[in-house]
């Protein structure tokens, strides 16, 4: 399978750049899409440096149209379904996603699975492996997106891929439920909030620590991917969360701060066929405002 991984049941959403430069050369390629496609790069308030540098036919998407503040929930239904049609993304579109951080390339991943765009792809590396592979890039403005009228399908196909306070309380509640923290062990336990704009520190009692990266760093994934931000062996991820007692049959819902790493540990628990799956959107930066914070009990495992 030239640029991809033969650990993954859903080995097709995680091409290579090698796999993605053959694509925009016009050379066949395996698993390529079958119909219209977009390729778009990801990213929080970073136009500038998409247009300093961006790789080649990719447009543009800003996580501010994807969630707002003071919580960083999802958009609106409407305003997540605009933001599709107007960038030319229909249900049989598939979609290639890359970002300089893949975090937020993930969170644009788990919204448009949630929307029910059948086809999403999440390039392993993102930008840093394209510039690694010696891959050209194009400056400007980029491609003018082509809206489309209608999305083809029930807007979103997908509603339980997402879950909000009181389905996480209720999670919590049943005996096949994990309620998964992405978080830091300094932020499981209580040291650090991990964020300036949340104030409370601990994490929700009964979750299960489903690990994230480095202490101090909100944007590290350090348990999930390399250095180089490809993904880590499936098995090895798979045994991460199974010593946390997290398991495939069960209903798992992923979450951390905000909702970042929670995409990135969907969108891979995703590409290994689990089905019971979710974010629960608001996360710590939620739950922390309508629930008395607690921390963690015992040692770092």
């Amino acid at each position: 399978m030239h640029g991809f991984r033969p650990d993954l049941a859903r080995w097709r959403q995680l091409p290579s750049p090698a796999w993605l430069a053959r694509l925009l050369d016009g050379v066949p390629v395996p698993a390529a899409p079958g119909g219209a496609w977009r390729l778009f790069e990801v990213g929080c308030d970073s136009l500038a440096a998409y247009q300093s540098g961006h790789i080649p036919g990719a447009g543009y998407i800003d996580t501010n149209r994807l969630e707002r503040q003071p919580l960083w929930n999802k958009v609106s239904d409407d305003a997540l379904l605009a933001l599709l049609l107007e960038n030319g993304v229909r249900h049989d579109t598939t979609v290639i996603l890359y970002g300089r951080s893949s975090l937020a390339a993930a969170r644009a991943a788990h919204l448009m699975l949630y929307a029910g765009v059948a086809d999403v792809r999440l390039l392993d590396g993102g930008f840093d492996g394209w510039l690694r592979a010696g891959h050209a890039l194009e400056q400007g403005a980029g491609p003018l997106p082509q809206a489309v009228a209608s999305f083809g399908a029930a807007f979103p196909a997908r509603p339980d891929f997402l879950i909000d306070t009181a389905q996480a309380r209720e999670l919590l509640r049943q005996p096949d439920g994990a309620l998964v923290s992405i978080r830091t062990w300094q932020e499981h336990a209580g040291v650090t909030s991990g964020y300036s704009y949340i104030d409370a520190r601990g994490d929700i009692p009964g979750a299960r620590w489903g690990r994230a990266g480095n202490d101090g760093d909100v944007h590290s994934m350090s348990e999930y991917q390399h250095a180089d931000g490809t993904m880590k062996p499936s098995a090895e991820i798979s045994a991460l969360w199974r010593q946390a007692g997290i398991e495939p049959g069960q209903r798992t819902a992923f979450y951390c701060g905000t909702g970042w790493r929670a995409s990135l540990a969907f969108f891979y628990a995703w590409l290994m066929d689990w089905e019971r799956i979710s974010v629960y959107d608001g996360g710590w930066c939620e739950w922390s405002r309508v629930n008395p914070p607690a921390s963690c009990s015992g040692s770092r495992p």
